[in-house]
C-alpha cells in the first residue's frame, strides 16, 4: 500500500508544480515554455530521489504500462499504481483550481491542461503524444534496466529527457505524455479540455506500450 500512496504523492507533486508553473508563467513566450519544461523535469528528478526507493517513482500511467509489459511488475501492482496516480492527478487539479480562485485568475485559462488545436486537431495531437511518450518511456525503461541501466543517475536522465520533450511539444499539445497529469486538471477546467482529454489518456498509453515492445528488442538477453 505504501508504494501506491507514494505514486499518489509523486503524481500530485508533478501535476501541481508542473501545471502550476504553466498556469502562472504562461507558455505564450519562450521564457514560459522553458520555465514550464524545467518545472516538469525538476519535479520528476525531485520525486525520483524522494520516492524512487519506495515505488520506483513511475508517477505516470504510461510508464507503469511500459514497465508491466516489460515484465518488471505484476498487473496487480500496476492497477494499484494507476489508482494512486490518477487520484494524485485529480487532487492536484482540485488544488490548482483552488489556488486559481484565491488569486482571482488562471493566467492560461485551463489549469495547465492540454489541447489539440495547435497540433492540427485530434489526430495530429495523438501522433505528437504517441511519439513523445514512446521516446520518454524508452528512456525510463533503458535507464532503469537492472542490467544496463544508469543506476542512481536514472532519475536525473529521466528528468532531463522530460525537459527536452516539453521544449519540443509544449506549443503543440501542452505536452502530456502522462494521462494522470492530463486528466486531473481537465476535470476541473471543463470545456474543451475535458472533451479532448481522451486523446491525452489514450495516446500516451499507446506510446508507452510501443516503448515496451521496442525495449524488449533492444534489451540484453538473460544469460
Amino acid at each position: 500500500m505504501k508504494k501506491y500512496l507514494a505514486e499518489c504523492v509523486g503524481t500530485f507533486v508533478l501535476t501541481f508544480l508542473g501545471c502550476g508553473t504553466a498556469m502562472f508563467l504562461g507558455c505564450g513566450e519562450p521564457a514560459g515554455v522553458v520555465g514550464t519544461a524545467i518545472a516538469f523535469g525538476l519535479a520528476v528528478v525531485a520525486m525520483a530521489y524522494t520516492i524512487g526507493g519506495i515505488s520506483g517513482c513511475h508517477i505516470n500511467p504510461a510508464i507503469t504500462l511500459g514497465v508491466a509489459l516489460s515484465g518488471r511488475m505484476s498487473w496487480k501492482d500496476a492497477c494499484g499504481y494507476w489508482c494512486g496516480q490518477f487520484i494524485g492527478g485529480i487532487l492536484a487539479g482540485a488544488l490548482l483550481l483552488a489556488v486559481s480562485s484565491v488569486v482571482g485568475q488562471d493566467l492560461t485559462g485551463g489549469l495547465g491542461t492540454n489541447g489539440v488545436a495547435n497540433a492540427g486537431g485530434v489526430w495530429g495531437a495523438a501522433l505528437v503524444e504517441v511519439i513523445a511518450t514512446f521516446l520518454f518511456v524508452l528512456v525510463v525503461l533503458g535507464t532503469t534496466d537492472p542490467k544496463v541501466g544508469a543506476g542512481n543517475l536514472a532519475g536525473l536522465a529521466i528528468g532531463l529527457s522530460l525537459i527536452l520533450i516539453h521544449l519540443v511539444c509544449i506549443n503543440l499539445t501542452g505536452t502530456s505524455v502522462n494521462p494522470a497529469r492530463s486528466l486531473g486538471p481537465a476535470i476541473f477546467a471543463g470545456g474543451q479540455a475535458i472533451k479532448d482529454v481522451w486523446v491525452f489518456i489514450c495516446a500516451p498509453l499507446v506510446g508507452g506500450a510501443l516503448s515496451a515492445l521496442c525495449w524488449k528488442c533492444l534489451a540484453p538477453k538473460a544469460e
